[in-house]
């Protein structure tokens, strides 16, 4: 078995709909791509009490939790200081991060607020920030990053190498324009019957054009069974009347 993740999406400004989330379609293909796979994604708002409740039941369930947002200079930034309560542990001065912080602002610049950025939970290790030089953090299981995108693909890198890992996800998929699923479904419910361990997925599609159609993914931990499957779905198409084309449709809508 894999190792397990969970997701936690912190910040009451993805709630709300002002800002739209893009970071855990990047954390769930990398996370694919080196074997650990994403069991739960949560978003949840800047409450004290809702971080710390959830911080401390998704470390116990999961190999990894990662969390983006809430790590920067002001007020509703509490991520840290909540997963130092979560954890039972100080919520303290970083000397190297803030001896690197104040080398990096001009003089007069590095703040109180700044300063709140070298304060982590204590025993944490920094996340390397190429970006804009303030870190992210590893507590245990935890790994904190930014929500910025940039900067958090940035973190997610550094530590994507030290990441405990199992096989990568090997994922095979047709597309059939014309093909719907109430046609399919049960001849792929057979196929998913005799593969259990393969992850077989349906997906209605239109084109810019208003073409439509059916793509259908499988994915799975054992490449030769992988391949099996897409086999068996490639002659299902073909059976039914419809030309298999291989990978998802280009121009989806």
């Amino acid at each position: 078995m894999n190792p397990t993740a969970c997701i936690l999406v912190i910040g009451n400004e993805i709630l709300s709909g002002r800002t739209q989330d893009v970071n855990v379609q990047y954390i769930a293909r990398r996370l694919t791509e080196i074997g650990i796979s994403l069991r739960e994604v949560r978003i949840i708002p800047d409450i004290r009490r809702v971080i710390v409740s959830v911080v401390t039941e998704a470390r116990a369930a999961y190999d990894h939790v990662f969390t983006t947002g809430g790590i920067g200079p002001t007020h509703d930034d509490i991520t840290s200081s909540c997963v130092a309560e979560a954890f039972g542990v100080p919520w303290v001065p970083h000397s190297e991060t803030f001896a690197l912080l104040e080398k990096h602002f001009a003089p007069g610049e590095f703040n109180a607020a700044r300063q709140r950025m070298a304060t982590l939970p204590q025993g944490a290790i920094p996340i390397r920030n190429p970006v804009s030089i303030a870190p992210g953090f590893t507590m245990g299981n935890v790994h904190v990053m930014a929500g910025v995108p940039r900067i958090m693909r940035a973190m997610f890198e550094e530590i994507a190498p030290t990441l405990r890992h199992g096989t990568p996800v090997t994922s095979r998929s047709w597309h059939a324009f014309g093909l719907y699923e109430g046609a399919l479904a049960a001849k792929l419910e057979n196929i998913q019957h005799a593969h259990p361990d393969i992850d077989i997925g349906s997906y209605p599609f239109h084109d810019r054009d208003g073409h439509g159609g059916v793509a259908l993914v499988c994915k799975g931990l054992d490449a030769d069974e992988v391949t099996q499957v897409a086999d068996k779905i490639a002659a299902m198409i073909r059976e039914m009347g419809f030309t298999p084309l291989a990978g998802e449709p280009a121009h989806k809508a």
